[in-house]
């Protein structure tokens, strides 16, 4: 998130500080971790030269999605064409795309990178932020930004209180190679609390996302390979025929975390450091690169007379942020209500709002438009 928003500025002043550089992936190896771009998104890393950094075999446009309920008959389905546009969203696998970021911050001969480095102090002054790393390098800068994920460092060290709320559940990735073409759609599964989504890659390939309770996500990641590939075939109704695994399971832990501000004195917050949702709208890194738009928009719109670290202008940015962060926590979290609550009742109730939502057009593009900014 920090790559993308220094390609943003491209500013001669400004300083990168990691842990470590994006590695590359061993030839013909695939990430399981894969992220659905919005295509206000992917302009925005064009516009930055990152994304012409990312290889075109690497990536899949989704020109539609189906999604399901738990009697196998209830479908809501969004089709590209339809809505008018070329593309509902991109698949990018993370490490392909974290390289590119990082490919264009090399480029730019501008911008100090600190890398590897830990951070060790952060004071915030009146006048200027300073920043000792663990090796003992000093920087001082007007402006310090947390894209440091949910353990942030930068809001800790503000004095940033956030709100962290457990779903009780993990995200079990993995890739497969399936029978039938994709025909590049998205397939996602609403079934007893858990959501299955199958994400289409290039070629007769697939990344799954399974989000399941946590001691289910322990079962599946034990599994052998081909007998995860099994479960996920028979949970996916074979719609893409039968899997085969193309990389190993691995799980990561869900939360919904929510930083209470934005910005501090001489500090603002974006990505994961400022919020973290479920993923089952696919929605987490949109939200972050939509900060990333929002503050290099916000620091390149400034009166010349303005410090990039005074309070009263990163207010700015925060408000700009504040409804479509709010808006997409509540969305995601009705959902994850709606769809994890068990029992038959509740089943019939998300059926019917499927079907009914696929009845009704505006309310579809409304959802497209949202999610495709």
């Amino acid at each position: 998130m920090g790559a993308s928003l220094a390609c943003a500025l491209r500013h001669p002043s400004l300083a990168l500080v990691g842990q470590q550089a994006p590695a590359d992936l061993a030839a013909g190896a695939l990430d399981a971790r894969v992220y659905a771009l919005s295509p206000g998104n992917v302009s925005f890393l064009r516009e930055v030269g990152a994304w012409s950094r990312v290889p075109e075999e690497r990536v899949c446009a989704v020109h539609a999605m189906r999604v399901f309920g738990d009697d196998g008959r209830s479908e809501l389905a969004f089709d590209a064409y339809r809505a008018g546009v070329p593309e509902l969203a991109w698949i990018v696998e993370d490490s392909v795309l974290q390289r590119a970021l990082w490919a264009e911050v090399e480029a730019l001969a501008a911008v100090q990178r600190f890398v590897p480095a830990q951070c060790g102090s952060l004071e915030l002054g009146e006048r200027e932020a300073r920043l000792v790393l663990k090796d003992g390098r000093a920087l001082s800068a007007s402006l310090v930004v947390g894209a440091d994920g949910a353990q942030s460092f930068v809001r800790e060290s503000a004095g940033i209180r956030a709100g962290v709320h457990d779903y009780h559940q993990a995200a079990v990735v993995a890739n497969f190679a399936c029978e039938r073409p994709h025909e590049q759609v998205a397939f996602q599964w609403f079934r007893d609390g858990a959501v299955l989504a199958l994400l289409p890659l290039p070629g007769k390939r697939v990344s799954m996302v399974w989000s399941v309770p946590s001691g289910e996500a322990e079962r599946l990641c034990a599994l052998p390979s081909e007998a995860l590939a099994g479960e996920v075939t028979a949970a996916s109704r074979e719609i893409l025929g039968a899997l085969s695994p193309l990389t190993g399971a691995r799980s990561y832990r869900l939360q919904r975390l929510s930083a209470e501000r934005l910005v501090g004195r001489r500090v603002a917050l974006l990505g994961d450091a400022a919020h973290v949702v479920h993923p089952l709208a696919g929605q987490g890194l949109n939200l972050g690169l939509q900060d990333a738009r929002s503050l290099a928009a916000t620091l390149a719109a400034r009166e010349p007379f303005r410090n990039p670290g005074e309070e009263r202008m990163l207010r700015r940015y925060e408000r700009e942020r504040a409804e479509p962060i709010l808006s997409m926590q509540v969305m995601v979290d009705g959902l994850f209500r709606l769809f994890g609550a068990p029992g038959g009742a509740a089943a019939r109730l998300r059926n019917a709002g499927l079907n009914l939502t696929d009845r009704l057009p505006v309310i579809k593009n409304v959802l497209m438009r949202q999610a495709m900014r």
